[in-house]
């Protein structure tokens, strides 16, 4: 019991000075998609994500939204985990997605959604293309991002 005062303390410090002393605030990122859900129909989305630092050029986030798929005129809401690489010399992004999309109006209200996008990357604008499998089918698009 004596001995666990000075682990304890000594921990303390340890902590203090592992602790990085600039902390980066959570960024919020809106995006649009048009997306072609092969053999299936075009489905268009806005998003709105959140990302935090997670390593150097590492983020990790989420994103969720609202979307249409254009035959049947169905509706359903995005949401995906985001593990995104800022390479800031290039310019150019990278990121995979992993999570359900509720899509109302076809059956199935949950399907199974991943996804891996690249892009370039400017100060605050992004654009890139995003290839993926949103069940049953694969789908390939385009997005538009804004990070404030």
């Amino acid at each position: 019991m004596k001995l666990l005062r000075p682990c304890l303390g000594a921990l303390l410090a340890a902590g203090l000075f592992i602790v990085p002393t600039n902390s980066e605030a959570a960024g919020v990122r809106v995006g649009l998609g048009a997306d072609y859900w092969i053999d299936t129909s075009a489905v268009f989305n806005f998003t709105l994500g959140v990302e935090t630092p997670l390593a150097g050029p590492l983020t990790v986030g989420a994103r969720f939204g609202a979307m249409i798929i254009t035959q049947g005129n169905d509706i359903g809401i995005p949401l995906d985990l985001v593990l995104r690489a800022n390479l800031a010399r290039s310019g150019v992004y990278i990121e995979g997605l992993v999570g359900p999309w509720l899509v109302f109006g076809r059956g199935d209200t949950f399907r199974a959604h991943a996804a891996f996008g690249f892009g370039l990357q400017g100060k605050a604008a992004s654009i890139g293309l995003e290839v993926g499998y949103l069940q049953p089918n694969p789908t390939v698009g385009l997005r538009l991002g804004y990070r404030f």
